[in-house]
């Protein structure tokens, strides 16, 4: 029992894996773009998954998480692509579109992957490895659009809130993780993310 569930586990984390590297980098490539080489010069503009891994979040919080659900549920971050909000070309506007495009990647990794599976046979480890990597896409997608200081939600709040509130609001980045496990245990996202997660599957054709 113990080793299968690891089993799963081991399979899960590396479709996690996949959906965070692609994250991590569409946020380092948005910022390059617009100005911001940071990401860039600490050699984070990368789709290798080892530039991003954070021992603590990408490994053990999952792990954690995982065994503690008793496998229902398996969730982790990388480690953020660091970002110089000053070196943008328009800060305030700039800084919207590096939040957006980490969840918006992972929405066009699921999309094109609900392509894939029109034409790939059902039932095949194919299929269930392109199911799998959709679901956990949609997941970090809609997960990072909380509007909790570090995730890609807070970012776009504060690039629409005027400077005042935006700098009182980015204050409470300190305690954001510790909201976010709260989050999690109190069962929001079960009761609410979750069920956006299955309308955006559904529409890309995928029922789990």
């Amino acid at each position: 029992m113990i080793s299968s569930l690891f089993l799963y586990f081991l399979v899960s984390f590396g479709f996690l894996m996949i959906a965070m590297t692609v994250h991590e980098f569409a946020h380092g490539y948005t910022a390059y773009k617009f100005g911001d080489t940071t990401a860039k010069d600490s050699g984070r503009l990368t789709l290798n998954p080892l530039a991003h891994i954070d021992p603590l979040w990408t490994f053990i919080f999952p792990l954690c998480l995982f065994f503690t659900s008793g496998g229902r549920f398996i969730f982790g971050a990388a480690k953020p692509v660091p970002i110089n909000y000053w070196a943008l070309r328009n800060p305030k506007r700039d800084i919207i579109w590096v939040g957006i495009s980490g969840p918006l990647a992972n929405f066009i990794l699921a999309f094109l992957l609900s392509m894939a599976l029109r034409i790939i046979p059902s039932q095949t480890s194919i299929s269930f490895i392109c199911e799998n990597l959709i679901v956990i896409n949609i997941v970090l997608g809609v997960f990072n659009l909380i509007p909790i200081p570090p995730l890609d939600g807070s970012r776009i709040l504060m690039g629409i809130l005027p400077d005042n509130l935006a700098a009182r609001y980015s204050s409470i980045e300190r305690y954001g993780f510790i909201i976010l496990i709260l989050f999690i245990w109190a069962g929001i996202f079960d009761s609410i993310l979750w069920p956006i997660v299955k309308l955006i599957a559904g529409w890309l054709m995928v029922h789990f």
